[in-house]
Parts: C-alpha cells; structure tokens; sequence
C-alpha cells in the first residue's frame, strides 16, 4: 500500500516545474514585447519618408512633378542662403571742428567775503535799533544807540578837571614871568625861579593827562552809536531794544555779510594743480563759473583769485577761492554751488560726441560710416573732454561720420543704413547732444522701411 500510495509524487512536482518555467516565457515575452515596441513605432515612422521619397522619384507623371518640385525647392532654399543681411539703424555725427574750453569741475561753497559780528564796545542799554533785518547797509551807517548820558558825564568831569588844571597852569606862567624880572633885578634867589619853572611842567603834564582823560571820554561816548564797520547785508538781529549790552556779549547785535562781491571756495586734486599753476604763472587771469545744485543753471561768473598754500594731506586735494561780483545776489553765504575753473582753449580742435567713443584691448576707437554705407574700425588718439565733447588727436578727420546710436549690433563691414534724428528713431544718449547743431549734423538721410 506504501508503495501504490507514493508511486504519484513525481508527476506532480514535473507539473510545477513546467508551469514556472512557463510562467517564466511569458514574463520574458512581455518584457521583451514592450522594449521592442518603442523601436518598431520609429522604423515605421523613418520607412514613411522613405517611401514618400521613393514615390516622388518613381517614374510616370507624378513623379516628372514631384522632381520639379524639388528642384524648386532647392532653388529657394539657395536663394535665401545668398540674400544680404538687413542693414543695421544707426545714428552718426559728422566730426567738428571748434574751439573747446578746457573747465576742471568742482564743488564748491559759497563764502561772505567778509564777515562781521557787530558787537558794543561799552556797556549800557539799548536804547535804539536803527536797522531792519536782512537791511542792505553801508558802512558809517547808524544801526543802534546805546543810552549815552553816563559817558556824557565822564566827558563833563575830565573837561573840568582840563580846565582847573588850564587855569592854574596859566598862573603858574605868569608867576615864572614876574619871578624872572624879579631874579633880574636881584630881588630874588635863584632857587624860587628855577622852582616855579617846575611848577609849570608840573601843570603842563597834568594838562596833557587831562586832554587825554578828555579824548577817552569822548571816545567812550561816540561808541554809543553802533555803526557799520562794513557794507553788507544784515542778518538777523541778536538783541531787542531796552535790553543791557556790553562787549562781551558772545552773540553780539547782528551780523553782517558782505557779498558783493562773494567768494567761493573750492577744492581740486592735486594731479590737476599743475594745469592751474602753469596758467596762472603765465600771466592768465582764470575764469570760474558757479552752478546751480542740479549743475544746469549758470549762476555767476568769476575770478579765480588765489590758491591755498598747502595741499591737505588726508583728502589730496587743494583750496582754491573764487571771487564774483555778486551784482544780482545769486550767490548767497554757504551756498552750494558746481564749479567749472577755465584753464585752457584748445583752438579748432576735432570734437565728436563722448557717447560715440567705444573702448577696447587696443585702446579707444569708434565704427567710422564709409561712403558705401559701411563701417570701419578706427583707433583714437584722444585729447581733454568737455562736458559731452571729446577731442581727438589723431586717427579721425574732421567730416568724417562716427557712430552715436546702434553700436551693439556693429563689426567692421556691417552694412548700416542712417536714420535722422525724428519721431520714432533711435533714443537720443547724452554724448549725441553736439548733434543739435545743425553745423556738425550730417546731410538729411532716409529712414529704412519698417
């Protein structure tokens, strides 16, 4: 029975074996299946041109078509390799010559030319202000009175005391008189008139302290009357009339300033102290504007007057002063002003725009227009700037159309077409503005097509 019973394992393990290795098949066809499915889609799609291809050049009608439309394919595509590039939009300037100012800008603040803190010199009270604040004053002029009656009797007591000391000197001479034809007579000794001439030196001393004493009190009292040590413009006023004032009154009365004419003090760095010291060593007398904050507005014109005498060590620069007349007060005390020192005219120099000026590995240079509308690589020699003008000194002629706008677009050779300076063109940058000359601008040009 043992052995009927176990007679049908193996059967049943051969069964198992081959449904895994079956199981195993179809997992291998699947994966197989799926990588295979992404390769058979592109060869179906490539064999599509492929037949395409083989149609159009099939013999028959259809395909004498099909060739003649390729070849005019290939014509076009010829075409448009061969075509030239569209020319690129610039704006040029036509190089100038003219007379260039040389200025070396600088900041710069305005200072009184002379300043004056008007104070008492005695004491006492004010008794009267004569002036109004922000007054235009000459000087001599009254501004306040102090109550002078106390110095009116110190002048009174040393004039007393001038004439009892006039009066007994006067004695004393006419008692030297008598004693002298006395002595002549031999009437007296010799010793009373040599004591009465003591006497009278003795008086004639003490008259001269007592014209001194005189000149002091008088003094004393015409410091009563403030005035004007200068001509100015009055400040604000310090002290009200009834107060007591005296000379050490830090504040004082008012202050004067005198600005006209005013000064202006600047600096300028020593690299550029040369140019200023070999003109004024010339004998040139420099001339200096003074700007508005915003540095567009002209304010005045002016002298250079003189230089400081030592350069300031921390910052490298120098102290230069300026002198204006001030005629119509545009300058006011501790203003701030742009300066512009004119050291140097360079007479008919070449100028073009600064804005046309590209810099490179060999220096600067411009994109130069050639008669044919082309450009051209030029290096520069440059000379001093001038607000938006540069000078040149070699590698450009006057005439001669340098690039202002559409340079990012530009290589030697590129075809450039010109467009003119109205609505719609290029914007204008701030080196193009020597164009609104109408000397320097080229000849009007057209415009390209949209």
């Amino acid at each position: 029975m043992a052995d009927r019973f176990a007679s049908p394992q193996p059967p049943r393990r051969g069964l198992r074996v081959i449904a895994a290795v079956i199981i195993l098949l179809v997992i291998a066809a699947l994966i197989a299946a799926l990588v295979m499915w992404p390769a058979s889609r592109e060869g179906r799609h490539a064999a599509e041109p492929a037949s395409a291809a083989g149609a159009a050049t099939a013999p028959g009608g259809a395909g004498g078509r099909g060739g003649a439309g390729h070849a005019g394919g290939s014509h076009r595509a010829g075409g448009g390799a061969g075509a030239m590039v569209p020319a690129v939009p610039v704006r040029v300037f036509a190089a100038a010559t003219e007379d260039v100012e040389i200025d070396l800008p600088a900041l710069g603040t305005v200072t009184a030319y002379n300043t004056v803190t008007v104070r008492s010199r005695v004491d006492g009270e004010l008794v009267k202000v004569n002036f109004r604040e922000g007054q235009k004053v000459k000087a001599g002029e009254l501004l306040a009175q102090i109550d002078p009656r106390s110095y009116e009797v110190q002048l009174a007591q040393a004039q007393g005391a001038q004439q009892q000391n006039t009066a007994q000197l006067e004695n004393a001479r006419r008692d030297l008189q008598r004693y002298q034809t006395l002595y002549k007579q031999d009437s007296i000794a010799r010793q009373q008139v040599d004591t009465q001439a003591a006497l009278v030196r003795q008086y004639e001393g003490t008259l001269k302290s007592d014209q001194a004493a005189v000149d002091a009190a008088k003094l004393q009292l015409s410091y009563t009357r403030i005035t004007a040590p200068i001509s100015g413009r009055l400040g604000l006023r310090q002290v009200d009339q009834g107060n007591l004032v005296s000379s050490g009154d830090a504040n004082g009365l008012v202050v004067i300033t005198q600005t006209q004419p005013i000064a202006v003090v600047f600096t300028l760095p020593e690299t550029q102290l040369p140019q200023v010291r070999e003109q004024l060593a010339g004998g040139r007398t420099l001339t200096v504007s003074a700007y508005d904050r915003a540095n567009t507005r002209k304010l005045a014109t002016g002298v250079l007057e003189t230089l400081d005498n030592q350069i300031d060590v921390s910052t490298g620069t120098l102290k230069l002063k300026a002198r204006f007349e001030n005629a119509d007060d545009a300058l006011f005390p501790n203003q701030f002003v742009n300066i512009r020192l004119n050291v140097q005219t360079l007479k008919d120099a070449t100028v073009i725009p600064a804005g046309a000026v590209q810099r490179g590995a060999r220096g600067p240079f411009v994109f130069v227009v050639q008669p044919d509308n082309t450009v051209a690589v030029r290096q520069l020699v440059l000379g001093p700037t001038s607000d938006d003008k540069v000078t040149v000194t070699a590698g450009l002629q006057p005439g001669e159309r340098v690039v202002i706008e559409g340079t990012d677009r530009l290589r030697a050779g590129t075809r450039v077409d010109i467009v003119t300076d109205d609505a719609g063109t290029l914007p204008v940058s701030p080196g193009a503005a020597l164009g609104a000359d109408p000397a320097l601008n080229t000849a009007p040009v057209r415009r390209p097509a949209p």
